[in-house]
């Protein structure tokens, strides 16, 4: 049976957090004099340290309550967050699934915590056969997901997700940057369903707010208070708020770059099918491309030549390049 205390650091559970300056009223105020703020300038003040005009917005637009919403200083924080409040360093572990997102062994490997790593099958998916001796160990606290998947741009099976999510007592961490190109449903919406479950967004990628620093964690809200309780005072600046609230303020917009994503990606993915150098192109449910060259290195390296930047992920998936769509 999931039970979200038992898996807290117990560090981590008596900790008290710090409390900042505009933690301590609550009121309508005019006069600022207690954070040793300068009193001149266009940004003097300190940020909204829980950010609660940005979290009403993305609430509303997710029918959830600002209490199932944490916002981070990106999608990287939250990653390290969660290894932080869950698992002891040098003791506890985490999972994850190859080729994956490399962040979450950088941030396991900062945090003392050893990932496990198991292949996805060729078709990048999920084997649940591998998975049974992981669910009975009580060192695992975290699942790390991606969905849809990086750098192999597929949607994991639903199926296999729900399975993870029923068997195991730990966290699953879902990440979810890409999944505003997908058409699939978000997660979030199973939020109720699953206590044990955390959806990560980002505003980086169909939102366009890569330079802002904008992630997004979506879980009960108890598991929520842990990452309020954990964070620094100050972890969003207001210029990123700021560009995150118009950003959500202008939904037109992002529909339309994003339908134009999506259909350049079908002009470069006729285009990439006509070059002979080009094996295989994967499916894409993201706004990138996983292709199969002769020779990964050497195509890189003249692409580079030619001003061209893409990503050479030939060591996860051998010979293959991971192009965004631009």
């Amino acid at each position: 049976m999931f039970d979200l205390q038992s898996l807290v650091r117990p560090e981590i559970r008596s900790l008290v957090p710090y409390s900042s300056a505009r933690d301590e009223f609550s009121q309508q105020a005019a006069v600022f004099l207690d954070a040793n703020e300068n009193p001149y300038g266009n940004l003097n003040r300190y940020p909204d340290p829980y950010q609660k005009d940005l979290k009403q917005i993305l609430a509303t637009r997710k029918n959830l309550s600002p209490d199932n919403i944490f916002v981070g200083n990106g999608s990287d924080e939250i990653i390290d967050l969660a290894l932080r409040i869950f698992c002891r360093p040098g003791q506890d572990k985490a999972l994850t699934f190859s080729p994956g997102y490399g962040m979450y062994q950088v941030s396991a490997a900062i945090n003392g915590v050893t990932l496990e790593t198991l292949p996805l099958t060729r078709e990048f998916q999920i084997d649940l056969r591998q998975l049974p001796a992981y669910f009975t160990d009580s060192r695992l606290k975290l699942i790390f997901l991606c969905s849809p998947n990086n750098p192999t741009a597929n949607l994991l099976n639903q199926q296999d997700i729900a399975a993870i999510l029923t068997n195991f007592n730990g966290l699953v961490f879902l990440d979810e940057a890409y999944i505003e190109f997908s058409g699939a449903e978000s997660w979030v919406g199973r939020l109720p369903d699953f206590p044990n479950l955390i959806v990560s967004q980002t505003l980086s990628k169909a939102w366009g707010l890569a330079g802002a620093r904008i992630g997004v964690a979506y879980a009960a809200p108890g598991v929520i208070r842990y990452f309020n309780k954990v964070k620094p005072p100050y972890n969003v600046s207001q210029l990123n708020q700021q560009a995150a609230i118009r950003a959500l303020s202008g939904p037109a917009l992002f529909n339309k770059n994003r339908q134009l994503i999506l259909q350049e990606k079908e002009k470069v993915k006729k285009a990439l099918g006509s070059l002979s150098i080009i094996k295989k192109i994967y499916p894409s449910a993201t706004n990138f491309l996983l292709v199969e060259v002769e020779n990964a290195e050497k195509t890189y390296q003249e692409l580079l030549q030619q001003g061209v930047v893409v990503r050479n992920r030939g060591q996860e998936v051998k010979n293959c390049l991971r192009l965004t769509i631009g």
